[in-house]
């Protein structure tokens, strides 16, 4: 496991404001992401209970209580996309180059079994810091208490160029019984399997372009929030305390633990979990022509106002 820390961030904030990169045609930018953060449906925002607090001063203790709420924070952008270096969120694509065994990307169409149309695509994924910060801050503060994200903005979490290792070859994950045990740890459902979490790489067997960018950028995300796993990365795991309940890794089609809200192509405004359409649908409005694809990740957030000392018990 390899922290990036504020290298990432420090870079970034050199390129935007020497302005060195010419914005492609269908570029994402940064102020695109920090708007589409202003979304009430992907808030969530909901009062839940309330949180009791034992308060004690020179003249007594006494009992306070404060509201409990829950709602999801943009906390990272993560893309899956076509070519090493060309990441459509243009400000961050400097991050990804490439380098060493993270030279090309792209698709790749396997001739062993035509009959059965196996094909195997591959796609780099980026996860990095939601840009939105302050401003949505401000919007979430607008309905009340809020809690705090734990997301650095511009920090990256997971390139998987710095992670071409364990991201191309798959290697240990492959032989991991999440990877071994069909029915195990899938993205999709009955009639309609998008792929497999495991292993956690880049190359997935599937004919749909979309359906292998969101299993990808799903592996990814699964990767960072978790401690201790066998990739480079940077965990994205906050520590509980009184009053402040993070969440925890993500689970995929399991909407209480993440929330993705499309960026490119066709930017949403609402937040799903994936798949998140019939089984017959086919997702043609989704296809990106270049390959490149990108989503905010949210998650959810309990927290109270502290009145107290100590907190005695939190409903529910």
């Amino acid at each position: 496991m390899m922290r990036y820390r504020t290298l990432g961030a420090l870079l970034i904030g050199a390129v935007l404001s020497l302005g060195v990169i010419e914005r492609p045609a269908q570029a994402l930018t940064t102020p695109e992401i920090v708007a589409s953060s202003i979304s009430t449906q992907c808030l969530d925002y909901q009062v839940i209970g309330i949180c009791v607090w034992l308060n004690c001063s020179w003249s007594g203790c006494s009992i306070r209580t404060s509201v409990q709420v829950r709602h999801y924070i943009p906390e990272l952008v993560v893309s899956s996309y076509e070519n090493t270096g060309d990441n459509p969120w243009w400000e961050v694509a400097t991050l990804s180059p490439p380098l060493g065994k993270a030279l090309a990307g792209g698709q790749s169409t396997s001739d062993a079994n035509r009959a059965r149309h196996e094909h195997l695509r591959f796609k780099n994924v980026d996860a990095i810091g939601h840009p939105a910060g302050g401003a949505f801050s401000s919007f979430a503060s607008a309905f009340g208490m809020s809690c705090a994200g734990a997301a650095t903005p511009f920090q990256p979490y997971h390139l998987s160029t710095l992670d071409a290792l364990a991201w191309r070859s798959g290697i240990p994950e492959s032989l991991y019984p999440e990877a071994l045990t069909p029915g195990m740890r899938e993205l999709g459902q009955p009639g309609d399997l998008w792929g497999n979490v495991y292993p956690r790489s880049g190359f997935l067997t599937q004919v749909h372009d979309y359906k292998t960018a969101a299993t990808t950028a799903q592996r990814s995300a699964d990767i960072v929030t978790r401690t201790g796993q066998p990739h480079v990365y940077t965990p994205l795991v906050a520590e509980s305390r009184d009053g402040y309940w993070p969440p925890g890794p993500v689970k995929e089609g399991d909407p209480s633990t993440h929330r993705w809200q499309r960026l490119t192509p066709g930017m949403s405004k609402s937040c799903r979990v994936w798949p998140d359409r019939g089984v017959t649908d086919t997702y043609g409005d989704r296809l990106d022509t270049g390959g490149d694809y990108a989503w905010s990740l949210w998650l959810p957030y309990r927290c109270c106002k502290r009145r107290g000392q100590t907190l005695l018990y939190a409903v529910p």
